[in-house]
């Protein structure tokens, strides 16, 4: 397929639909389709076997629940627009597992009601698609590391690289998450304040989500910006971390930092940096949790005094490492020793942008993030 940058789940991808349907999800331009039609031949939109809910031709064959006899693996596009997509999927794969694959993707609202009574349990294997990471690059030189930072993980500006590409794209994607993928969500009818949110989520990144601020700022109630950012998390916009909790600190417990799925859209340098490595780590955690069945987690650390660590990385309530973030070579953390002290975090790791790298002692290490990222395997 020309122009196809090979994605890091394409293997598991093959390997799942031997047995299973494959449900694939992400955020809006992240690749998802591009990767599916990599699974057919031809790998093209007018393969029949590459049925897209937009395309009213195709949509007509859906709701029929007709597909091409002679096509091993059926892509299914935008299903999710269908008010009965789940029942007719368990219906095609129940009657035609043993001369298809099935692989569904569309919007983040497969996800959305994933979470919710799910029909089509032990039928399909589900995967989160994210954008680029230097894993996937084919160099971790310190110049990728500074592109990937500056264009982001998405592959339409990362590869074309250029800053007018780049703030036209960022319009286009926040006008058709709003205008698009929040207008099939029936309960949001305030797509214009959605947009003021939207816009408004960048400047928080990194730091504790005030609802209460969001709320004031925007001159709506407190219950409404709670559900709406609730939305952006389900379709892919932002994310947000938890606490880490351990029986020696004074930990917080309801405070959540937010980030955003595009970390180009950040103004600030250090919270932009910050944001990229968190999408580093939140797709380490998913990758292993999707592909492998362990319980992952994405937390950080932070007391009441407001000591805190970005960090911690969990492997089935299990604390792996921890990392803080720097974009300059600068001393290690006191936070770092104030935590190791009193947490049973087996390493702590500082990364930065430069080029200094230090082992302080077995448990600490100053390092730069491209070494970090080889380091850990991150993908």
């Amino acid at each position: 397929m020309k122009g196809f940058h090979k994605r890091y789940l394409m293997r598991p991808i093959k390997t799942f639909l031997r047995d299973k349907m494959v449900f694939l999800a992400g955020p809006r331009q992240v690749g998802k389709t591009s990767l599916c039609l990599h699974f057919l031949k031809p790998p093209s939109t007018e393969n029949p076997a590459y049925l897209n809910w937009d395309d009213l031709l195709a949509r007509d064959k859906i709701k029929k629940a007709e597909v091409p006899v002679n096509k091993k693996i059926l892509c299914f596009d935008e299903i999710h627009k269908f008010k009965n997509w789940r029942s007719l999927i368990k219906g095609l794969y129940d009657t035609k597992k043993y001369k298809h694959q099935f692989l569904v993707t569309g919007s983040a609202r497969l996800d959305y009601y994933r979470r919710g009574g799910d029909s089509l349990l032990g039928r399909y294997r589900y995967l989160r698609l994210h954008p680029l990471t230097l894993g996937e690059l084919s160099s971790s030189s310190q110049s990728s590391v500074k592109t990937l930072l500056k264009f982001g993980g998405f592959p339409e500006p990362f590869f074309k690289g250029t800053a007018k590409n780049l703030r036209l794209w960022h319009k286009e994607r926040v006008y058709r998450i709003i205008h698009d993928d929040l207008r099939d969500l029936d309960q949001v009818k305030e797509l214009s304040s959605m947009e003021l949110l939207a816009d408004a989520l960048p400047f928080r990144v990194g730091a504790p989500l005030s609802i209460k601020n969001l709320a004031d700022d925007l001159l709506t109630n407190h219950s409404t910006i709670r559900r709406w950012v609730q939305i952006l998390d389900n379709i892919y916009y932002s994310y947000r971390i938890s606490p880490y909790g351990a029986p020696k600190i004074r930990a917080v417990k309801k405070e959540q930092k937010l980030y955003l799925w595009d970390w180009s859209s950040i103004e600030d340098s250090s919270f932009r940096f910050e944001n990229m490595v968190a999408s580093h780590l939140l797709k380490y955690c998913h990758f292993l949790e999707d592909t492998q069945g362990f319980n992952m987690e994405l937390r950080f650390l932070r007391d009441t005094d407001k000591r805190e660590v970005d960090f911690v990385v969990l492997k089935n309530k299990k604390a792996l490492f921890a990392v803080e973030c720097k974009t300059g070579e600068k001393q290690i953390s006191p936070h770092i020793n104030y935590f190791k002290a009193r947490t049973n975090i087996p390493k702590f790791y500082q990364v930065h942008l430069g080029s200094k790298h230090v082992e302080l002692d077995k448990k600490t290490v100053i390092i730069p993030f491209r070494s970090f990222c080889s380091q850990k395997k991150l993908i």
